[in-house]
């Protein structure tokens, strides 16, 4: 059975403080609860775009106001992190949310976070493979023994504290690469995929990837999620024009870090009609998630419903129409 989340990167909004776009972010995963949303997922960011440099905090915060929502990352940025803290935090998220926690493992889309932190982009590879390859012994919550060059070596370490059901939920986020997809399938963990551009149906190599490296490695077979850009409003016009101006603004601005041409009207209309966009009134959106989860065969799809300046109102009502509506069409489409 599919499930369905909510993610966001705590956009800072206009016209809100940092303190306000975090508080804004809680009640937004309040209400997803109530709707009956399967997970909500925060990123870690360290730029002034973004809110969120702390998402466990955040996931706590969410997690004394809420039942039964997953509760997770999108993604921790493990490269930059110590994964011994990051199993620590998660764990002890895990024990105050009655087993909700989450990680989603990957390497971000920005690089803020390496000159903070006091490493060198040049280990980029380097530093996300040595600590997942530790993470990995981690999760497993017992004594660990490792060595790297990253950090100090573990000798029969136990780490604390331990989870009631022995394991963190964990998954690795991957933006398209097949080395990486093979490198989740080595780890025997679940796969995220995070479309951002291009027709969703072109990530189906990946996915059959994936399940073959499982396959080939004798590791048992995992679930596939995908991560999405998406929009609902009442109408296909109203959600085109309420998100247009904000998606511009934030795109270009990453455009301009990036050297890309600045985003026109024609070619975000095409990203909508046949790209990752998953934009438009609560049916639209339901037929085109519907449309993804058939054509990679996929677990899990989670909306990445907030965009740069986009209002908390706006992202309140787009919230809700996803719980109320779309995901049951989309229960609906695929049954």
């Amino acid at each position: 059975m599919i499930t369905f989340g909510l993610d966001t990167f705590g956009d800072v909004t206009a016209g809100d403080s940092y303190p306000q776009v975090i508080r804004n972010v809680v009640e937004q995963a309040v209400l997803a609860d109530r709707l009956g949303i399967d997970a909500f997922g925060v990123g870690e960011h360290h730029r002034d775009d973004y809110a969120i440099s702390a998402p466990e905090i955040v996931l706590a915060a969410i997690a004394a106001r809420t039942e039964r929502i997953t509760l997770g990352t999108a993604v921790t940025v493990l490269s930059s992190d110590d994964p011994v803290r990051v199993y620590e935090r998660f764990a002890t998220l895990d024990a105050v949310s009655n087993g909700r926690a989450e990680i989603i493992l990957g390497r971000g889309s920005f690089t803020e976070s390496f000159p903070l932190f006091g490493y060198d982009l040049a280990d980029y590879e380097r530093l996300f493979s040595e600590k997942l390859d530790l993470m990995a012994h981690l999760l497993d919550e017992k004594p660990v023994t490792w060595s790297g060059t990253v950090r100090p070596p573990l000798s029969d370490q136990q780490v604390y504290p331990k989870t009631e059901s022995g394991r963190i939920r964990t998954s690795i986020g991957v933006g398209g690469s097949p080395e990486s997809v093979v490198r989740a399938a080595r780890y025997g963990l679940p796969l995220v995929l995070a479309i951002i551009g291009g027709a969703p149906a072109r990530f189906a190599p990946y996915v059959e990837l994936y399940h073959r490296a499982l396959k080939e490695l004798e590791q048992p077979e995992q679930p596939v999620a995908v991560h999405c850009p998406g929009f609902v409003a009442a109408t296909d016009e109203e959600a085109v024009e309420v998100l247009w101006p904000h998606a511009r603004r934030m795109l270009d601005r990453i455009g301009r870090e990036r050297g890309w041409p600045p985003l026109t009207r024609d070619r975000f209309q095409a990203d909508i009609t046949e790209g990752a966009w998953h934009v438009g009134s609560p049916e639209t959106v339901a037929r085109k998630i519907a449309d993804t989860v058939q054509a990679l065969g996929i677990q899990r799809f989670d909306l990445k419903y907030s965009h740069g300046t986009l209002p908390h109102d706006r992202l309140m009502t787009c919230v809700e129409l996803y719980g109320t509506q779309v995901i049951p069409r989309v229960r609906e489409i695929l049954s």
